[in-house]
């Protein structure tokens, strides 16, 4: 008899996913949204969803209907070298490099510096960073236990304190949107899609694939295809819960203009809409969720990223691994909030396209099947372009020099302006993948 998860257990796994997906930029950037949207709330949320939950979904999807283990074993359908580069450097974006330092850097300027003086700020930063990092490496020591720690214990308190903020949003409304911003106004379905890239989740799907499968051979599940269904479930769970909260965090953020002006980032719009509607309670309230919501996404990504590296690098220990994770964030953190995300955006509009395209091909081999030629094709038609939405989406002034000799090809590309720049040649890498890899030796279909 094939062993199947419980419906407890399911539940619990999807909290876990949950918990480990939503953190800093799944609480300020749908904010952000709803706020840049004003009247065009609802085609820039489906966008966002579409990136920001949809993409998710299918990544978990992808690994389950691969019946891969991770991002690694996936990526090796193109070639091993690129597994081993694409890997790495996805990991170190939603790991020490970006993400984890976002993490407690979001956390501290959101929660915390209303209760700090400006001119402890800086200090009170590192003290913070340092006992936030301890505490998730405390708790990443052990990643058998993580289904306890993130998904029976730490998502259900976010989603309780969560919804105290929420419900008063739905009730007592601030306002009723204004009029849209920048590619908001023009095309609002694309702006919110891209933004959706900031999350990291489609990412993160790729990297949390790992624990997912982990903890459900934990239960008891052995049987390639029921865990691969376990996991596409628990993914389904995890999104819808998602999908859920980010409407109403971005219909806060559009609300939020009838008493508030216009923030750089989703965190001064939170922390003012907190305090309106509950006082100094409210800035309390809001450090507890924010730094639930940091920490227990903190703890996820060094579990992973300590699983993962071990898997890489077998002689190295995990223990030494999740080390690293929980140390190199440290010094990144400290650089602010407003500069990680300057230096984060262009590695994200140049890594998403790739991991997008892996997505899909993997979400689609029961259709078209599998060959390192069309995996290949694919990856290798995306990787120029996603370099030319790289570099553009760096500042302005440092389109100068070569870079803007550079990005002057990516305006022969439909969609380049708006970080698309990579679909029509993905396509074309498609197209043109098939016929290879039925012409030197067929697709399989496995």
């Amino acid at each position: 008899m094939i062993k199947k998860l419980t419906s407890r257990d399911m539940l619990f796994i999807g909290m876990m996913l949950f918990g480990m997906f939503f953190g800093a930029g799944n609480l300020i950037f749908p904010v952000f949204v709803g706020q840049q949207a004003g009247t065009s709330y609802w085609p820039a949320l489906i966008g966002f969803l579409v990136s920001g939950v949809g993409l998710p979904l299918l990544g978990v999807a992808a690994i389950g209907i691969t019946k891969t283990d991770g991002v690694f074993t996936l990526s090796q359908k193109v070639n091993r070298p690129y597994a081993y580069v694409f890997t790495i450097l996805l990991y170190m974006c939603i790991g020490p490099l970006f993400a984890l330092p976002r993490l407690a850097s979001i956390s501290f300027s959101v929660g915390l510096t209303p209760f700090v003086s400006k001119s402890q700020q800086s200090g009170g930063l590192l003290a913070y960073s340092i006992l936030f990092f301890a505490v998730a490496w405390f708790f990443a020591r052990k990643p058998s236990k993580i289904m306890v720690y993130v998904g029976k214990v730490l998502t259900p308190a976010f989603l309780v304190l969560l919804a105290i903020l929420l419900v008063m949003v739905l009730i007592k409304p601030m306002g009723h949107g204004q009029t849209p911003v920048g590619d908001f106004a023009k095309v609002p379905v694309v702006a919110g899609f891209t933004a959706g890239y900031s999350t990291m989740d489609a990412l993160a799907a790729l990297a949390f694939g790992i624990i997912v499968v982990n903890a459900i051979k934990g239960l008891g599940v052995t049987q390639p295809t029921q865990i691969a269904k376990d996991t596409i479930r628990a993914g389904g769970l995890a999104v819808a819960l998602m999908a859920v909260i980010y409407g109403l965090l971005a219909l806060l953020g559009r609300n939020a203009l009838g008493r508030f002006g216009r923030a750089e980032n989703g965190g001064p719009i939170l922390a003012n809409v907190a305090h309106a509607y509950f006082g100094d309670l409210g800035n309390a309230l809001l450090a507890v969720i924010v730094i639930i919501a940091c920490l227990k996404t903190a703890i996820g990504l060094i579990t992973a990223f300590g699983d993962t590296f071990k898997e890489l690098f077998p002689k190295v220990p995990y223990q030494l691994l999740v080390g690293l994770a929980s140390i190199l964030p440290l010094i990144f953190a400290n650089v602010g909030l407003e500069r990680l995300l300057v230096i984060s955006t262009p590695i994200l509009y140049f890594i998403y396209p790739l991991a997008i395209t892996l997505i899909l091909l993997g979400l689609l081999s029961p259709i078209l099947g599998e060959s390192k030629w069309l995996f290949g094709t694919v990856t290798v038609f995306t990787l120029f372009p996603a370099i030319l939405d790289g570099l553009n989406a760096m500042p302005v002034d440092l389109h100068q020099g070569w870079v803007a000799q550079v990005l002057h090809w990516g305006q022969w590309l439909p969609g380049f302006s708006l970080g698309l720049g990579w679909t029509v040649p993905a396509l074309i890498g498609l197209v043109l993948g098939l016929i290879l890899a039925k012409w030197r030796g067929g697709l399989s279909h496995d």
